[in-house]
């Protein structure tokens, strides 16, 4: 996420301050290496043990028993054929389980390295400075997804509150439920008996800009707190016992919500009341009269003008002439592009079309490639476990059952890169076949551009979709450069909903968690396919929309849950936000003083503001000014 208004913007840094300090830039080093380390370390022990329980079972009583048992009907009349099946089962499960508890263990332990050598605490960190805390809030969010994914994705949901709870990153209280969602995975704080609904971000982080600020507070829930869908709590924010937010609910950092049963609603959040609620719910006074078990809420002064309206509806509904139109007085539509303004292809600017569009037909192009990747793994396999039965080795497989992680997880990348490569060489042809172009189209059957675009969207998805689902993020960077997107491996699109062609990234464009960025959309009957340009040092917040043709300039940033519109260009060294985003404030999140944040009670929609200690190396902290050093100065 990104911040969502201004409500510190006020806060601004002296002119005579500007003018004699140069302002640091220094470009954050991700630390792949101790990544891909870290990862290898979860995953293989993690699987190594599960899998050797597995494989002893699997060799021999279930092959000497009911494998290699050539009676058909002796399977179920042998006792130990029987018990053997019956527990094959049981032991799939106990090995996933120990894998799913290894995973907690090894994570925990790490997590604990790291916490001993740079604590987790409150705080402003800065972006445009580099500093062990920097990079050990980067390595600690790269190391819990994996467990995070694991769990949330996995056939055991449930488990991941433990889950979070055994490592430390998150404590999260009993009989409480987290839906899927792109964050929420550390430095908060959840009560009992609490509820947060599908995609619903509980962001304890949130990024000002490239060479801005972290702002990394502990968020702090209730008991009995509900959350619709959709719904953002900012860094720092405390959200009070019995607390009811509605769909797209969200808040700033630092943000209270004192509940005692109150519902909020709204970007930014604010306390709504009961006609309010009665709105939003369509629900009618004589619904909640019906209803004796809800107190407090009979109005008879309300039903009896309700009433009243329904009555008057009803007589004039009586006297409109009832008009049938047959099937033969409807004409068909035709479709032209040449009255189209801008005003038209604003509307319904935020419909991704690249999944719900495409013809079932061109689903057959999966087929070969699925063939030809499924043939070469298994070719592979079979050569590689061709001795497994048949051998007397303990060595042989003792070396086996030692490999065999690192073996599967290869098997599985070379898949995806089999899908990759014919995926591509699929798309040069026809790519030749019909070069893509830019502009407006029919969205119909029949058009070349539409049918054309629907086949290069599908012969493509297969490929990000698996990378996507890699644990290493930032590897589906490769595969849009593949695709014919113009990025390189600086630039990092976290769990971003990207389309793959005519897409321009510069340097270190950082996209937020659940982002979508259009190159084209159906808008109606007319496809839209424009060239979409992200100029370097560019931050997009999370859920945030990017419509084709939009143009955004150096250092700018899009807060989170906003949108642009078709062709839209936005200034560079601005923060936009809204729907559709508009300039709120001038990008100088570098130049700010960063020991001061801005608080704002919901309930009474106030705000004040006060200091907190800025989350730097102690070596480093002369770089950063205090609010009393910029009024000196």
């Amino acid at each position: 996420m990104v911040e969502m208004n201004n409500e510190d913007s006020e806060i601004e840094p002296s002119d005579s301050d500007e003018s004699n300090n140069e302002i640091i830039k220094e470009e954050i080093s991700i630390q792949f290496h101790l990544y891909i380390i870290i990862f290898f370390i979860i995953y293989y022990i993690s699987w190594v043990i599960p899998g050797f329980i597995f494989w002893l079972y699997f060799l021999f009583p279930f092959r000497i028993y009911f494998l290699e048992n050539l009676r058909f009907i002796s399977i179920f009349t042998d006792f130990q054929s029987l018990i053997t099946l019956l527990f094959m089962p049981l032991v799939i499960i106990m090995s996933y389980l120990l894998h799913l508890f290894l995973v907690g263990l090894i994570t925990k332990f790490i997590w604990g390295i790291t916490e001993r050598i740079s604590p987790s605490k409150s705080g402003i960190i800065p972006r445009n400075i580099r500093s062990r805390a920097a990079n050990y809030y980067h390595l600690r969010g790269f190391m819990v997804k994996y467990g995070k994914n694991t769990f949330i994705k996995g056939i055991f949901p449930w488990l991941s509150n433990w889950f979070f709870n055994f490592v430390g990153s998150n404590k999260i209280g009993k009989n409480t439920t987290l839906e899927e969602a792109v964050g929420m995975d550390k430095f908060i704080d959840i009560g009992e008996n609490c509820y947060i609904g599908v995609n619903t971000n509980l962001a304890s982080h949130l990024i000002q800009g490239i060479f801005g600020n972290i702002s990394y507070f502990e968020i702090k829930v209730g008991n009995n707190v509900t959350t619709a869908a959709f719904c953002n709590v900012g860094p720092g924010s405390e959200v009070f016992d019995d607390t009811y937010l509605l769909p797209l609910a969200s808040t700033p950092k630092h943000s209270v919500l004192k509940g005692k049963k109150s519902v909020y609603f709204g970007i930014p959040m604010r306390r709504i009341f009961r006609k309010k609620i009665m709105e939003y719910l369509s629900v009618r006074p004589e619904d909640l009269e019906r209803n004796a078990n809800i107190e407090g809420y009979k109005d008879k002064k309300l039903l009896k003008e309700l009433k009243k309206k329904e009555s008057i509806v009803t007589e004039k509904t009586d006297i409109i002439p009832k008009k049938t139109t047959t099937i033969g007085d409807l004409q068909e539509e035709k479709i032209s592009t040449d009255p189209l303004t801008k005003d038209d292809l604003m509307i319904d600017f935020t419909t991704s079309s690249a999944i719900g569009r495409v013809n079932i037909k061109f689903l057959i192009v999966y087929l070969p490639i699925f063939w030809i990747s499924g043939l070469i793994v298994t070719i592979l396999w079979y050569w590689y476990s061709e001795d497994l039965v048949s051998g007397n080795s303990f060595l042989f497989k003792l070396q086996f059952f030692l490999f065999f992680p690192i073996v599967l997880f290869g098997l599985s990348y070379i898949f995806a890169i089999g899908c990759i490569f014919f995926s591509k060489l699929l798309l040069l042809l026809v790519n030749l076949i019909h070069k893509p172009i830019t502009g407006i189209f029919k969205a119909e059957i029949g058009n070349t551009d539409y049918e054309f675009w629907m086949l290069r969207t599908e012969i493509k998805k297969i490929g990000l979709w698996l990378m996507r689902s890699s644990p290493f993020p930032w590897t589906d960077v490769i595969i849009f450069k593949l695709f014919g997107v113009n990025m390189d491996t600086s630039s990092h699109l976290s769990d971003t909903w990207c389309d793959a062609e005519f897409i321009k990234f510069g340097r270190k464009n950082l996209i937020g968690q659940g982002a979508t960025i259009m190159s084209s959309m159906v808008v109606g009957k007319y496809l839209l396919i424009q060239d979409v340009i992200f100029d370097d040092y560019v931050m997009v917040g999370g859920h945030a929309i990017i419509a084709p043709g939009t143009i955004i300039g150096k250092e700018s940033v899009i807060g989170a849950i906003s949108s642009t519109t078709y062709n839209q260009v936005l200034d560079p060294g601005w923060v936009y936000f809204g729907f559709p985003a508009i300039k709120l404030k001038e990008n100088k999140y570098a130049e700010e003083r960063r020991d001061i944040i801005v608080k704002r009670q919901v309930d009474e929609a106030k705000k004040y503001t006060t200091t907190h200690e800025v989350n730097i190396d102690k070596d480093k902290r002369d770089l950063i000014k205090t609010e009393k050093e910029m009024k000196e100065s």
